[in-house]
């Protein structure tokens, strides 16, 4: 079973209001709820978390049992804790994945792990999203089709201020002409991140097929073989012996500055 913790700042499903209505009327329990439900299968064991839990959602009894973390956040990225950053970070290049979606691209932890702004054009107006398949033999894209449309979607377009290291699975063309990166991947030490734009709340975008599709296989691309624990970097003792070892190494040099 690959454990599974689908993150969701959880504000907008809950706001007052016509929007708010919208909103839930989408997602009536929140998205993370409503991934939850889309994504269950026989091999992921998924949990749900969002910011207004104890720790922010993410104790460490919680982050340090995920092999893959699924992470939304919109309006509330200056609400999570650094310390929490921190954690996640360290969980990240142990070999934990990490599952980026949408407006999480200016999130505190996806900026940490790309050390870049993440920042990119927008434009919401509900135009046709159409994203193209440029990884056909990546694990993240079998079972999705080459191309597949979302008739109404937030425009990302480029520039998207990201790592060059990037491997670009998805770009996406909007009807008013801009052009995204919507899906790349990435690694840090042992841990795979992938990032996908697809997701703005008052659309209906994590009920499409195709898009559930897609974070399903990424989430299985991203589990870890094993997490890796903090390495001992310094080895005062090598393996084999050292016939050319410096005769000077040891001496104390101290005098020599006075």
């Amino acid at each position: 079973m690959i454990k599974v913790t689908i993150w969701n700042e959880y504000v907008h499903e809950r706001q007052e209001g016509a929007a708010g209505d919208r909103i839930r009327a989408i997602y009536p329990n929140g998205i993370h709820a409503l991934l939850k439900e889309k994504l269950a299968a026989d091999d992921l064991e998924i949990r749900i978390a969002s910011l207004d839990e104890p720790e922010q959602g993410l104790p460490d009894s919680l982050l340090n049992d995920t092999d893959v973390l699924l992470w939304w956040g919109h309006c509330a990225h200056a609400k999570v804790e650094n310390e929490l950053v921190d954690r996640i970070q360290a969980r990240v290049l142990a070999g934990m994945g990490l599952i980026v979606l949408h407006s999480g691209h200016v999130s505190k932890i996806f900026r940490r792990m790309m050390g870049t702004s993440c920042t990119l054009h927008w434009r919401e107006v509900g135009e046709k999203e159409r994203l193209w398949v440029v990884a056909p033999n990546h694990p993240i894209t079998q079972g999705v089709p080459e191309t597949f449309t979302l008739p109404h979607s937030e425009m990302y377009g480029e520039r998207f201020e990201i790592p060059d290291d990037g491997k670009i699975i998805f770009l996406s063309w909007f009807e008013g002409g801009n052009v995204f990166r919507s899906g790349v991947t990435f690694f840090r030490d042992n841990g795979k991140i992938f990032y996908f734009s697809p997701g703005h709340e008052t659309y209906p975008i994590y009920h499409d097929e195709n898009v559930l599709k897609v974070i399903g296989n990424a989430i299985r691309w991203a589990a870890p073989i094993q997490i890796i624990p903090p390495r001992k970097t310094q080895l005062p003792e090598p393996d084999e012996t050292v016939y050319s070892k410096d005769p000077n190494k040891d001496i104390d040099t101290s005098s020599l500055h006075k």
